[in-house]
């Protein structure tokens, strides 16, 4: 195919549904043609449907991760003191942990307590990176 041909094909790619149906009214419009429903379309159709809603689910992301990523050995008490006191873990459970980094804290909290536990690790002395 002509690089033309593969450019559009691309742009093809990223309309919606809704774009694609104004697409065919104009061409049909503009070249007095009728786009006849083809049934394997709809597969297709389908699918990009299923992408776009991914694409939304993805970007309302309401729970995350909090992970451990290092934690300095100068620092190591007192890491231990901020993850016992956010967790239920004793002193050997939460000194396992921060020698197993990385290693989640928490998993699928909301957006605002991921921050939180991430600024009082930090504060600690830890690396941490919310997923």
């Amino acid at each position: 195919m002509s690089n033309k041909i593969d450019k559009l094909v691309d742009e093809l790619k990223n309309i919606t549904l809704l774009e694609a149906s104004e697409l065919i009214a104009k061409i049909e419009d503009t070249f007095g043609v009728e786009a006849n429903i083809n049934t394997s379309f709809i597969p297709l159709a389908s699918n990009l449907v299923n992408t776009k809603a991914e694409e939304v689910v993805k970007e309302e992301k309401t729970e995350f991760d909090v992970i451990l990523n290092d934690v300095p050995s100068s620092k190591r008490i007192n890491v231990i003191k901020v993850v016992r006191s956010l967790t239920s873990l004793g002193l050997k459970e939460a000194k396992d942990l921060i020698e197993t980094v990385p290693k989640p804290v928490f998993e699928a909290v909301s957006k605002e307590k991921a921050e939180e536990v991430k600024k009082l690790l930090e504060e600690a002395g830890a690396v941490v990176s919310i997923n």
